[in-house]
């Protein structure tokens, strides 16, 4: 049995030894000398929010206990266009619809006991993200990169002509500014194929507004900032 093991284990080692010495034919060996080239993009995305709390001390802040952002998932398709400058550097637009959700959870004390209200915040963006890419020398048919850059967001389910009119706080909404301006920086990796490139990319944005409208709710009151936050997986295909 160690015999058979021991013998496994060599030809797994020999194999392994022999094709890594073997030439890999490069594919697309002219791709990144064209000066542009295009593409699309699916992706998945994590959104969030960055909040700032007024002190307790603040009007409407003196019953609200916990104050906790939640993220939920959504998706986003996206076309790519590239621009090249040498051998390493890109510039890189992206365009991309999302569909995003994320939430706001409010825990208050009152004298009827601890009272709980999730504000679901639905969003359909539409990004115009502008990068740098730096690419890594290739080695047969991979890269990797790491990008930064920033982008202009425009959500059309914006609320902020919404007027808040009910007494019962569970009809009371969270309006959410439609402009928005956020820095990003992500990284990835790239892999050339017969008939075109696939790529594997990861990218955090920071939203650099404050995004809610304050209407002085008893939801609004105690926050003083509200930025966007999101994290993008992306799956990209370019020729």
């Amino acid at each position: 049995m160690y015999k058979k093991i021991l013998i496994l284990i060599l030809s797994i080692v020999l194999f392994t030894n022999i094709y890594g010495q073997r030439a890999t034919t490069k594919n697309l060996p002219k791709f990144d000398h064209r000066f542009m080239h295009f593409g699309f993009l699916l992706g998945l995305n994590s959104a969030s929010f960055v909040l700032q709390r007024l002190p307790a001390s603040s009007p409407g802040s003196d019953s609200l206990f916990v104050l906790e952002p939640k993220s939920a998932t959504g998706f986003n398709l996206g076309i790519i266009s590239s621009m090249h400058f040498g051998d390493y550097f890109s510039l890189r637009f992206t365009p991309n619809l999302a569909f995003a959700s994320r939430s706001l959870v409010y825990t208050f004390e009152t004298f009827e006991g601890t009272k709980q209200y999730t504000k679901n915040i639905e969003s359909t963006l539409i990004n115009f993200p502008l990068s740098i890419k730096y690419k890594s020398v290739r080695v047969n048919n991979f890269s990797a990169y790491v990008l930064f850059g920033g982008a202009y967001s425009l959500d059309l389910a914006s609320n902020t002509d919404h007027e808040n009119l009910s007494k019962n706080p569970n009809d009371v909404i969270v309006a959410i500014k439609a402009s928005d301006y956020m820095a990003e920086i992500g990284f990835g990796t790239d892999f050339y194929l017969e008939y075109f490139k696939f790529g594997i990319e990861l990218k955090m944005s920071y939203g650099l507004k404050d995004l809610l409208d304050h209407d002085d709710t008893q939801f609004s009151t105690p926050i003083d900032k509200l930025s966007s936050k999101m994290f993008l997986l992306s799956f990209t295909f370019e020729g």
